[in-house]
């Protein structure tokens, strides 16, 4: 069994034209969605997990609020595939549970892609939350989607 946990960076600035999108910071209100989800998740969590973000800084003070050690990869930019996502989680393969801190459309993707979604893309809301489980049924592989938590309702 493994469990893949999905987490939209929270809020973040809007950048001027042409400024640096990686170098955008989270804004008051994404402070408190990511704080929020956070307290959230370190109840829910177990230990031992991995945790991986994209090296965004959005993203990694999205991560940093968890307060747990997490890796940033380069993989989990933007512009990433749902296959480079699933390829750096493990996802089937790994057992535990992979927390990955990043952006749409990627997010979106892989979540349309392991639940079989006929929309090429699922929106995923800032600083929320989506909890896949693989697990075998029968011989048979499936994903289960466990909760979606949006900062709003914590």
């Amino acid at each position: 069994m493994m469990d893949l946990i999905l987490w939209r960076h929270a809020e973040a600035e809007e950048g001027p034209v042409g400024s640096d999108d990686l170098s955008r910071a989270l804004t008051a209100r994404g402070e408190k969605q990511a704080s929020r989800m956070a307290a959230w998740l370190d109840r829910q969590l177990p230990e031992g997990l991995r945790v991986l973000a994209s090296p965004a800084r959005r993203t990694e003070q999205t991560a940093s609020a968890l307060g747990r050690k997490f890796k940033m990869r380069a993989e989990l930019l933007p512009g990433a595939t749902p296959q480079d996502l699933l390829e750096l989680a493990q996802w089937p393969r790994a057992r535990g549970t992979v927390l990955i801190v990043g952006h749409q459309p990627v997010l979106g993707q892989t979540i349309s892609l392991l639940l079989g979604m006929q929309a090429a893309e699922c929106s995923v809301r800032k600083g929320a939350v989506w909890w896949l489980r693989q697990r075998q049924r029968m011989d048979q592989s499936q994903t289960v989607l466990l909760t979606v938590q949006s900062p709003e309702l914590l």
